[in-house]
């Protein structure tokens, strides 16, 4: 057991470290020598650089930013996949158990990471996109159906913050239509406040009229909500 634990400590940092990776922040400096940090809203999540750096370096950002989720997920599954072959763990204890609060508690260090980056001097983004992909690996018809309403919001809106918060609130809903494990849904409630709160100076934007479309600039300088 003592081996096992040990092995959940490294998935814990291994899930907090991919959430750090600076993609944003990389992209500002490799393609135009900015802090992406001092630009825009100071986020160095995708819609940030997409509105500095432009559709190519945002969607790649994006993608990116997905993948780290997927990766800290997909690392939970082989771990547990790997601990029968070696008897790490004894034949009493409930796997699957085990298995769903590991993916959640690895979920909650990933889109911690993304957003205070320990190599960003802990900051970072709003965890969005992060947070699709560790939806998408925990299960695939609840991140679609997020990417779903995001997609609705965005189209109509044309707001990626609102769609963005649309989403949030959309998880846990989604997590108890679709009868996930309450490790799941508590994820979903614990993941989509927080990204809500980082999403606190787009919301008094939104309620102020003045919160961009894609496509625009922000109509001031760069705010608090890194």
């Amino acid at each position: 057991m003592t081996i096992w634990f040990s092995l959940c400590g490294v998935a814990l940092v291994i899930a907090y470290l991919l959430g750090s990776f600076p993609t944003g922040y990389i992209a500002g400096k490799v393609l135009q020598g900015i802090d992406i940090r001092e630009v825009g809203s100071g986020s160095t999540g995708a819609t940030n650089v997409l509105r500095t750096l432009g559709k190519g370096p945002g969607a790649v950002v994006l993608v990116v930013d997905c993948l780290k989720g997927v990766l800290a997920i997909a690392f939970v599954y082989w771990l547990f996949s790997f601990a029968p072959t070696q008897n790490l763990l004894p034949s009493t204890v409930n796997i699957q158990l085990w298995q769903s609060w590991m993916i959640t508690l690895v979920g909650l260090l990933a889109i911690l990471g993304h957003s205070k980056s320990i190599f960003l001097g802990f900051c970072g983004g709003k965890s969005v996109a992060t947070s699709l992909g560790i939806l998408l690996a925990m299960n695939w018809q609840v991140g679609l159906a997020t990417a779903a309403v995001f997609a609705v919001f965005i189209a109509i809106s044309r707001i990626v913050s609102l769609s963005s918060i649309a989403g949030a609130i959309a998880v846990p809903i989604l997590m108890l239509t679709l009868h996930q494990p309450l490790p799941y849904i508590l994820f979903g409630i614990a993941g989509g406040i927080y990204v809500i709160l980082r999403h606190r100076a787009n919301i008094q934007r939104l309620l102020t009229g003045i919160e961009p479309k894609i496509g625009q600039k922000l109509a001031t300088e760069k705010t608090t909500d890194s």
